[in-house]
């Protein structure tokens, strides 16, 4: 009876356990978000359209075997009541955003986002519209 209990206690699966580190999705994985984060829950045909429309050309089962390695770690949830599996998005676009480029000012800019703002300004042409967009948002920001 003892040995029963040890040898189901090494057949049972671990729980997975809670961490506080943030999950860092791969450019691919990010490019999956992307497309479920525009257009909502979808399918893997797709997902895979838009990203062969969108951005480059990827095979059904190579967006198939990701979406499925994206739902084991969390980023992506599965409905599987229906014939087609529904793939939605487990991570809040806004929150994954802010923490990618928190962590990429900090590893680039050592921190400084007026250092990446400077950056950006300085290499890209910038319309006047958006030039407006900044300065109203600096005058927000000086009022506050």
């Amino acid at each position: 009876m003892f040995v029963r209990k040890i040898s189901y206690l090494y057949t049972m699966k671990p729980e997975k356990k809670e961490t506080s580190q943030k999950i860092e999705p791969t450019k691919s994985e990010l490019e999956i978000l992307q497309v479920l984060w525009k257009h909502g829950p979808s399918n893997v045909r797709f997902v895979n359209n838009q990203l062969n429309e969108e951005k480059r050309a990827v095979q059904y089962t190579s967006t198939l075997k990701l979406m499925q390695i994206m739902v084991e770690k969390g980023i992506l949830k599965r409905d599987e009541s229906n014939m087609k599996h529904i793939y939605s998005a487990a991570l809040e676009e806004q929150k994954t955003k802010s923490y990618l480029l928190d962590r990429f000012v900090d590893t680039m800019y050592n921190g400084s986002p007026s250092s990446l703002l400077m950056q950006l300004l300085g290499n890209k042409k910038t319309s006047k519209k958006e030039l407006q967009a900044i300065k109203d948002l600096l005058n927000k920001f000086d009022k506050e």
